[in-house]
């Protein structure tokens, strides 16, 4: 009789783990065809080897905001989506990735005050680790100044990344497609 069950208990394992490794590899696959791989360079090098995302980053704080990169440089919150909200997120290396305005052609980019603003060139105040936090949201921390994010105030402004742990509802951001 326990042979019989650990037959059973053994087969049923070893469906489970074909099933998922089946998933996974459908899923491989649909994300090949979705997404291209490709490599880009900028003006100054090379920036980007991998998957590009195109998104909006929603933070849910005061009216909620999408946060998004002027042509003059001004990083600002917006509350409804516009054309300047849609951002290229890029990973530069594990666990770090740039955001690139698609249409101003600007990175978001934080000096060494905490100040956010657009940078026409990558550079190393370019770089954010992207932290998924335990409520699904994300926080961006400068890979130059850790211990600065990126945040939005209640009324949409940017505040200074030395001012905001991950902790606090206004370095949320949720991206959305």
């Amino acid at each position: 009789m326990h042979l019989f069950l650990y037959g059973v208990l053994l087969f049923s394992c070893f469906a489970v783990i074909s099933s998922r490794r089946q998933t996974a590899h459908n899923a491989g696959s649909l994300s090949s065809r979705t997404h291209e791989r490709r490599h880009v360079s900028t003006r100054d090098g090379e920036y980007l080897l991998g998957i590009k995302r195109l998104r909006r980053l929603y933070c849910n704080v005061g009216i909620g905001f999408h946060i998004q990169v002027l042509p003059d440089g001004k990083v600002t919150g917006i509350h409804n989506e516009n054309k300047y909200s849609l951002l290229e997120i890029s990973p530069v290396d594990r666990g770090v990735v740039t955001l690139l305005g698609v249409i101003s052609g600007l990175f978001i980019a934080m000096n060494d005050k905490g100040k956010l603003y657009g940078s026409g060139h990558y550079n190393k105040d370019c770089r954010f680790k992207e932290m998924l936090l335990v409520n699904n949201y994300n926080a961006y921390e400068s890979a130059a100044y850790p211990g600065m994010f990126i945040g939005l105030s209640k009324t949409g402004k940017t505040r200074r990344g030395n001012r905001i742990t991950p902790t606090m509802t206004m370095a949320h951001f949720l991206p959305r497609i």
